[in-house]
């Protein structure tokens, strides 16, 4: 039992140590720019154990998004944690997932490299497990509210409001004067979700 246990300890260590220093070569130089064989020098594995783990680059990378995409719903599940209502909880959130987005690497490997790198498909299967599962959710909490108009659909607003936030996401990082746009952006997030969900601010 004591060996079979520590024998799957190893295999996580290895697992993330591949998944570490992956993550440093894709956010330093990009998907394209970055090699397995560098990856495994870093991680200090053998070849091996790189393909134990990941067929290939792509897999590996996949696996360096998934991660990436857990951190950003752990920054969201503790911005909303004490929200005192669903618009509110939808507002912190939002402001979470920007946040996440000021990361040079997460901006890198989430939102500019992903996409292409394992298809958009791929990159809405996972990102609905994660941010954008957790926005679904608190907005189907938000349309449950009393004050809230019935004939809005959860799905619809779920895609609009991701779509806009990943381009928020991108704009911010790219403005030449980042506090300001964050600022604007934060203002408008909370009077949009304010206005759709007909709360009045807490």
């Amino acid at each position: 039992m004591s060996t079979s246990r520590s024998k799957a300890e190893r295999h996580a260590q290895t697992r993330a140590a591949l998944l570490r220093e992956a993550r440093r070569l894709f956010a330093e130089h990009g998907f394209a720019d970055s090699s397995t064989n560098e990856v495994v020098a870093r991680a200090k594995v053998t070849r091996g154990a790189l393909y134990y783990h990941f067929p290939d680059k792509r897999a590996l990378f996949e696996g360096v998004f998934e991660a990436v995409a857990q951190e950003i719903l752990a920054r969201i599940e503790t911005a909303t944690a004490a929200s005192p209502s669903p618009a509110e909880a939808l507002v912190r959130g939002c402001r979470a997932f920007l946040d996440a987005g000021l990361d040079p690497s997460v901006r890198r490997i989430y939102l500019l490299d992903a996409p292409s790198v394992i298809g958009w498909r791929r990159w809405r299967e996972i990102d609905a497990r994660y941010a954008m599962g957790s926005l679904r959710l608190g907005i189907e909490a938000a349309l449950e509210t009393p004050s809230t108009r019935r004939e809005l659909d959860a799905e619809t607003l779920t895609y609009l409001l991701s779509g806009a936030l990943n381009e928020a996401a991108l704009w911010i990082a790219e403005a030449p004067d980042a506090e300001d746009v964050r600022r604007r952006c934060d203002a408008s997030i909370e009077q949009l979700v304010r206005s759709v969900f007909e709360e009045a601010k807490a």
